[in-house]
């Protein structure tokens, strides 16, 4: 498997070393943004047991909260495949579009116009200065791959994720994938 270079609009899989890390174990990231600076990027498949409705009551709506990353846990971003409804997004890449307008958003979430598939909330987000991620790369736990799933990867069951990607990375990967999460139940 060849490592790719790491830019906005990839994957991150996190690798068997950093199996008992409690943030990144078993996680598939995707970057949403890769420059000189730095990296900003969200974890696809961490879900929290808090719905959006839990932290902003008027949101009337029950859509899942994800564990971003370790960053600014006290911030709501968003991930969408939607800009046409919601000005003012960035796109990604792929047609997933990262952010924009809030109030067109709670809009469209009180008329039910946004399916769960159009749109994942996160909690903080996962951050790298500089050369931090491709250190990280270099040391093994990260695989950067192609989002192959393009502006269906919302649509994705967070919970195989993990173990679907590391069984297409294929050879030495695909242990890993059947391994128990506790290594101590194996």
């Amino acid at each position: 498997m060849k490592q790719l270079t790491p830019t906005k609009g990839k994957l991150l899989i996190s690798d068997s070393s950093i199996l008992l890390d409690a943030v990144f174990s078993r996680t598939v990231l995707l970057l949403a943004e890769h420059n000189a600076k730095g990296s900003v990027g969200f974890i696809l498949n961490k879900p929290l047991n808090l719905s959006l409705q839990d932290i902003i009551p008027e949101a009337h709506t029950n859509f899942r909260i994800y564990n971003g990353g370790p960053v600014e846990q006290d911030n709501l971003y968003f991930l969408h495949t939607i800009p046409s409804l919601i000005p003012n997004s960035i796109e990604i890449k792929d047609g997933i579009f990262w952010g924009g307008d809030y109030e067109a958003l709670f809009d469209l979430l009180k008329s039910n116009k946004v399916a769960q598939t159009d749109i994942r909330f996160f909690l903080g987000y996962s951050g790298w200065e500089e050369s931090q991620l491709q250190d990280e790369i270099n040391q093994k736990a990260w695989t950067c791959i192609e989002n192959q799933y393009g502006d269906h990867l919302l649509e994705k069951t967070p919970s195989k994720l993990w173990k679907e990607l590391m069984i297409d990375l294929g050879d030495e990967f695909i242990i890993w994938a059947n391994a128990p999460e506790d290594p101590v139940m194996n």
